[in-house]
């Protein structure tokens, strides 16, 4: 941390000389530690005072054999709004807050933000070191809930045989949707109560669709075994989905976390755990009105289906329906004919074509008119170039050839 110096100079011996202001603000910067933020701080109440506005001051001290400490508190009315007991003079308590200055005052004080009785402020200190350990196990996951079944055959429940919630559950239960109800019961508050409600979760486990752990309303040390780590990893292991219903609607414990659903109170988790046999009956109604309507369509649909069959298969009209089928068939036969006829004198035609191109394109058909082709060693003779005096060559002729030998070539220059 980097300090100014003195604004006002060293004396003329060379000593520092600081303003007040600048004290009140170096003692703040000092002050203005994280170890003194948001601590917890056990002591005695002393001098306390309450204010018009609200406000609460007092001291807490601490007495160690001759030796004794006192540092100053204030607790602002948003927070003493909040308060569950008066303080008093004398009282051992647990104070949460940070240490602050007021530098007009040069005054330090620790800014109380809670204050709990020191037993109560003991358990609620291991209530949230609780809550964080079982949420790094995981039990606190919301990817770990699972859906209540939507018509459960059987509901458990983990209370107190004479407590009011097993009551309110039975009232809930037998009113929305009668099913049996199968109690394992338990200790809900006291020593060692944990330890009960535990292992009344997991002898309930597997009998039941559905289970509701809980309690009616109480103070915080009442609900305190509610918050137990046993407890709480008794639901979180629980193969059946679980409800919690600790308390009342303000109140939470930490199985309310692990558990696949919480409930302001055990009446509220009757009614989660069950349907409404009403709204349940008024939607079967609803099917069966669908049902019926949807029958009905369908049987008058069938019904004109049978009677259009019936009006076709009628003999008069079936013979009518049979001849217009034959006198189709009789027109559509005509057309194939005279489509074929038609087709086959088309091909006729090509065909006469195609033998008068090719016999006007056979070079024998030359021979009719008086011309003759000659041949020598097998090949037509084209130019008189090709022939030599004494060369025997063969006449073809339209009925036949002659064998020849040749006495003269001459060549045509004006061909």
């Amino acid at each position: 941390m980097m300090l100014s110096g003195p604004s006002a100079g060293p004396d003329r011996f060379g000593t520092p000389i600081f303003a007040v202001s600048e004290v009140s603000r170096l003692i703040c910067d000092l002050l203005d530690d994280v170890r003194l933020q948001g601590i917890w701080v056990r002591g005695e109440v002393t001098n306390y005072k309450g204010n018009a506005s609200g406000h609460r001051y007092f001291s807490l001290s601490e007495r160690n054999g001759r030796s004794s400490a006192l540092i100053n508190c204030a607790m602002w009315r948003s927070y003493a709004a909040g308060l569950a007991f008066e303080p008093r003079d004398g009282m051992d308590v647990l104070a949460w807050g940070t240490v602050e200055v007021y530098e007009p005052h040069g005054k330090y004080q620790l800014i109380v933000r809670e204050l709990l009785p020191a037993g109560a402020g003991e358990r609620h200190l291991m209530v949230e070191r609780w809550k964080r350990e079982l949420e790094e196990e995981g039990l606190f996951d919301p990817g770990r809930k699972r859906p209540l079944p939507v018509f459960p055959l059987r509901i458990g429940a983990v209370t107190s045989r004479t407590g009011a919630a097993l009551q309110d559950i039975l009232s809930v239960v037998s009113r929305r949707y009668p099913v049996e109800v199968v109690l394992s019961p338990t200790a809900v508050q006291g020593e060692g109560a944990h330890i009960e409600i535990a292992e009344a979760i997991r002898r309930l486990d597997g009998h039941a669709d559905v289970i509701i752990v809980g309690r009616g309303g109480g103070s915080f040390e009442d609900l305190f075994p509610f918050n137990h780590p046993d407890v709480v990893r008794a639901v979180a292991g629980c193969r059946t989905p679980v409800i919690s219903a600790v308390g009342h609607e303000v109140d939470t414990a930490l199985c309310d976390f692990a558990a696949d659903l919480r409930a302001p109170t055990p009446s509220a988790a009757a009614e989660r755990a069950v349907p409404d046999r009403q709204e349940v009956l008024r939607e079967v109604y609803g099917y069966q009105e669908r049902m019926q309507s949807l029958l009905l369509h369908r049987v008058r649909a069938a019904g004109e289906e049978v009677e259009d069959l019936r009006e076709r298969m009628h003999p008069r009209r079936l013979a009518r329906r049979v001849s217009e089928r034959m006198q189709r068939l009789a027109e559509h036969d005509d057309l194939l004919r005279r489509a074929a006829a038609a087709g086959l004198e088309r091909k006729r035609a090509a065909l006469a074509q195609v033998r008068a191109d090719l016999a006007g394109r056979n070079p024998l058909a030359v021979l009719d008119r008086g011309y003759s082709i000659v041949e020598s060693d097998g090949k037509v003779v084209r130019s008189v170039h090709d022939l030599r005096p004494g060369d025997r060559v063969v006449l073809r002729m339209k009925d036949g050839t002659s064998r020849a030998v040749v006495e003269e070539t001459k060549y045509d220059r004006d061909v």
